[in-house]
Parts: C-alpha cells; structure tokens; sequence
C-alpha cells in the first residue's frame, strides 16, 4: 500500500509556477529522499503536501492512505498522521515549548513521555523557555522534533535536517528519528518518511529506500538514494540540469 500518491501535481504561487505535472509514490514504511539544487521547488513540494494555502495546486491530486487530501486544511492532514518538520523551524514568543509538546501530544499520542522523549533529544531545560526563542540552529532543531515526536505521525515530512546543524546535534537529531520512525514496528516498519538532504548526513542515521532529483519543478530522475548521492557529490547538480536540457530537446 502506498502511504502517499502524487498524481501529475501542479503547484504555483502568486501565479509563478514551482512544481510542474509532479508524480511519485511512497510506499507504507518506506524512507524517500529529495535531492536538488536550491530553488528546485523541493521546499514547495513539503509544503503543499502539509496545504499551506500559498501554494495552489492548479492541477494534479494528493493522496494520503488513500484518500484524496488536495483540498484538505493543514489540520485535517494533521489529524490524518501527516507531519512536517521545518528548514527554518520559527519562533513563538509567550508559548512555553513544555506546553505546547504537551497540547500536541494530548490530542494526537497520549502515550507520549515528554520526560523521557525531552532527555533523548536533550530539552529538559528548554521546556520552559518560549519556543524556539533565542535557540541555535541544532536547538530549534531538536525542538522541531520533539513537537514531532509527540505527534507521532505516520509520514514523516523532513525539510533538510541537516541545515545549521553541528555533528553532535546531528547524531542527537537522526537517532530521535529513527526512534519514532520505527515506533511501534514489529516485522514490518509502518511509518513513513519523505526527507530533502543537501548533505545526506542523515542517511548515516536512517536507511533509505528510494531516492529523487528535482530540477526547475519536475523530478529529473530516480533511483538508489545512495547513488545518486554519490553522483552528486562527485558530479554536482550540473549533470541534472544538462540531462534535462537534452531531454527537452528530443
């Protein structure tokens, strides 16, 4: 089953295109990858998934566990088992983090430890401070997934994770992860995950199934995660831009 289908997705704001006739499927229990220059609309995707109202979709459909979502409120999505975690997570001033982590998982996972969940992630002494006021970038961070952590989604949205992070943050944040990733699986892992890396760090934490290069909108190509980062390490995102060049030629 396929916990997430994109059909021939359009997307524009303000009235300029950003996602072009846009097809993937992402499998229950699978972890996909994005890869892309900046600029490539991969932000755009994530948030048009979570239906952020700037972004219109023109055309095209989003299911999630097999009901048509294009139309749906964040909230719905939410609801749902959809769950997004920020680039540039932003700062809420007169909200303590403690009392929002606990609203989320009050209605979402009641289950939730915030004593056990905020030592992983290394929040204890952070629940009482505004959120994400005055934190660092590996802070904000590691407060974005503890919020994400007591929402306990089924797919999992990750806008480079990496970004502003330091090593040591880095092993905190991908092992937290991979801990509500794999939450509750017995045989089979459930949850799902759709991640954009620039770096890959995370893939040191997470094992990848399926990996995409996005380029001006459209997905360039697809295929091992791993390789594909490889050849962009190596290669850069030239060779994506000049294959699609060629092919808009043909």
């Amino acid at each position: 089953m396929n916990i997430l289908e994109i059909r021939n997705l359009c997307v524009s704001v303000e009235e300029k295109p950003v996602l072009k006739n846009l097809s993937l499927s992402l499998p229950e229990g699978e972890t996909h990858v994005l890869f892309g220059p900046n600029g490539s609309g991969k932000s755009s995707l994530m948030l048009t998934l979570m239906g952020f109202p700037q972004y219109k979709v023109t055309s095209g459909e989003i299911f999630f566990k097999g009901v048509n979502i294009t139309s749906l409120a964040p909230s719905e999505r939410a609801k749902m088992g959809l769950g997004i975690a920020f680039q540039s997570p932003p700062a809420i001033k007169g909200l303590k983090l403690g009392s929002l982590v606990h609203e989320i998982s009050s209605r979402f996972f009641p289950e939730f430890s915030l004593e056990e969940e905020s030592r992983q992630l290394i929040m204890q002494t952070y629940l009482h401070r505004d959120v994400n006021h005055g934190f660092s970038g590996g802070e904000r961070k590691r407060s974005e997934i503890l919020q994400l952590s007591a929402q306990n989604p089924d797919l999992i949205l990750l806008d480079e994770p990496e970004s502003g992070v330091d090593i040591e943050n880095m092993k905190t944040l991908g092992q937290a992860i991979h801990s509500i990733l794999h939450r509750g699986a017995t045989e089979k892992r459930t949850k799902s995950a759709l991640i954009i890396t620039h770096t890959g760090y995370i893939l040191d934490y997470l094992s990848a199934d399926w990996g995409y290069v996005l380029v001006d909108g459209q997905i360039q190509c697809e295929n091992n995660p791993y390789e594909l980062l490889k050849l962009i390490q190596e290669k850069g995102f030239q060779l994506c831009e000049v294959c699609e060049r060629t092919q808009q030629k043909q």
